[in-house]
């Protein structure tokens, strides 16, 4: 006869409590990784101003109920909406999210941890205008820049030992847990009640990676972690008004989320938390392409100059070799039809067939009126995608986290143009000094898409003023940029 099942509720979980002292116990003292989240905070931003050129992304703005109006809620930048805390997280995170052009990062896991910024920013506003008309003190941005600095360190130390996508979860399940760490933390939750929160954000029901892959692709994955930062928020405000957490909800035997959705297996951790993902996270700084694919594009773009000095074109390959890393090719290498701009960005031979082409990629070249040039299919059967494993052993090794891609062209006389390797993209960390120029210039280009001249330079002064911009309430700087 099976013995008795103990009810002694436990201790919770240690991955919660480590997760829990950090946020509220660890003090971030790198320069670096400030100075890197300010630039985080305005590429993230400027993300969002882009995608409010496609209907696509702004039919899921605004109130879920129309003419709903929140007194002091928090403001979507960009827009006109002022709205509660959940839903204003949603829209954020969906701006930032839509076109996928926003920060990576590369492990076990991938994933975009500025995508926590919808949670964040949304909060701190709210709360921000809520402090002020009960004459109490709002926060400031330096606020905003710890939490963005914790909430990257949460998700990005899950993500390096842990592959959730090989059990077929989406790695937004990060962006809850993280967003709802440091949400709660603003909020001022008392440590057990942080603890309760993200145990609630580990037994949620976490999104399948069904719209990120063939034959399913679809526009989900631009809102998905607009919606997990939003759930976050949600969550973190349940757990405020002290409804009871679920301790064990990772290590519970037959229940747990180990034993129900890892496998069985427990989490692992290669470092422990302090401001490390945040120093070395990559910026997507020259296409909005899947990150796997940044080297490949960079190379395709290169190799579309050397045809036009040959005097050769597109139309001149018979072949091209893509020598990659493992992770690309389980992600990104795709044949068949490609159905929507979200099914084309996440195809490493569309990424590649579209430079080669007509030297440059951006958002609106996903779109259906670029996919129906015959050219870029007739490109991307010519392309093979080949692993090496020197590249897959530096994708996932701490020093390097390279994202290699090499492109070998052959063309129709027979001669073939000497291999193109890009081990780095622009935006990692080890050309930091090249991309911080064009990271600013990127956000330039996206605040003139959306703000007048004089707002947009105000805005800009703003952000490059890294004393001034820490100083400022967070309810300043989003009225900064509201149309």
């Amino acid at each position: 006869m099976a013995g008795h099942i103990s009810n002694v509720r436990p201790q919770p979980d240690p991955v919660l409590v480590d997760i829990v002292d950090y946020v509220t116990k660890y003090k971030i003292k790198s320069n670096e990784a400030y100075e890197t989240a300010r630039y985080c905070l305005m590429d993230t931003l400027g993300c969002g101003f882009e995608a409010l050129e496609f209907p696509a992304c702004t039919k899921m703005l605004g109130p879920i109920v129309p003419g709903t109006i929140v007194p002091h809620g928090a403001r979507v930048p960009g827009t006109q909406f002022q709205l509660d805390p959940v839903k204003a997280a949603f829209d954020i995170g969906a701006m930032i999210r839509w076109l996928d052009f926003n920060d990576t990062w590369l492990a076990a896991e991938w994933g975009h941890p500025s995508d926590n910024l919808g949670g964040i920013l949304a909060t701190a506003d709210w709360l921000s205008r809520n402090a002020i008309a009960a004459g109490k003190p709002p926060l400031v941005i330096e606020d905003v820049l710890t939490a963005m600095i914790k909430a990257h360190e949460i998700q990005g130390c899950l993500a390096l030992e842990n592959s959730f996508n090989k059990v077929g979860l989406d790695h937004v399940v990060l962006v809850k847990v993280a967003s709802t760490a440091v949400v709660a933390k603003m909020l001022g939750l008392t440590r057990d009640e942080i603890i309760n929160a993200v145990s609630l954000a580990w037994v949620d029901g976490q999104s399948l990676r069904t719209y990120r892959h063939s034959p399913n692709t679809g526009s989900r994955k631009s809102w998905a972690a607009g919606d997990a930062t939003s759930r976050a928020v949600r969550l973190a405000l349940i757990a405020k008004t002290g409804e009871m957490g679920y301790p064990s909800v990772l290590t519970a035997k037959t229940w747990g989320f180990y034993d129900v959705l890892f496998k069985g297996k427990e989490f692992k951790f290669q470092r422990s938390y302090g401001s490390y993902v945040m120093e070395h996270v990559l910026f997507k700084i020259s296409f909005p392409a899947e990150f796997h694919s940044q080297t490949a594009v960079e190379a395709a773009m290169t190799l579309h100059q050397q045809l036009a000095s040959l005097g050769k074109s597109a139309a001149d390959i018979r072949r091209i070799t893509i020598r990659t890393h493992e992770a690309c090719i389980r992600i990104i290498d795709k044949k068949g039809p490609l159905d929507n701009p979200a099914d084309r960005d996440h195809c490493i031979q569309y990424m590649v067939a579209v430079p080669l082409i007509f030297g440059h990629l951006t958002a609106e070249d996903y779109e259906d009126s670029m996919a129906s040039d015959s050219r870029i299919d007739a490109l991307r059967d010519k392309i093979v995608c080949v692993e090496d494993k020197q590249f897959t052993k530096n994708y996932h090794d701490p020093d390097k986290r390279s994202i290699a891609n090499a492109l070998t062209v052959e063309l129709t006389d027979g001669k073939k143009l000497k291999e193109i390797v890009v081990e780095y993209p622009i935006g990692h960390r080890r050309r930091r000094k090249e991309g911080m120029p064009l990271l600013v210039e990127k956000f330039k280009t996206n605040l003139a898409r959306v703000f007048p001249q004089k707002q947009a330079d105000a805005i800009l002064d703003l952000c490059m003023d890294s004393k001034r911009l820490a100083a400022m309430p967070v309810n300043e700087f989003v009225d900064s940029m509201i149309i």
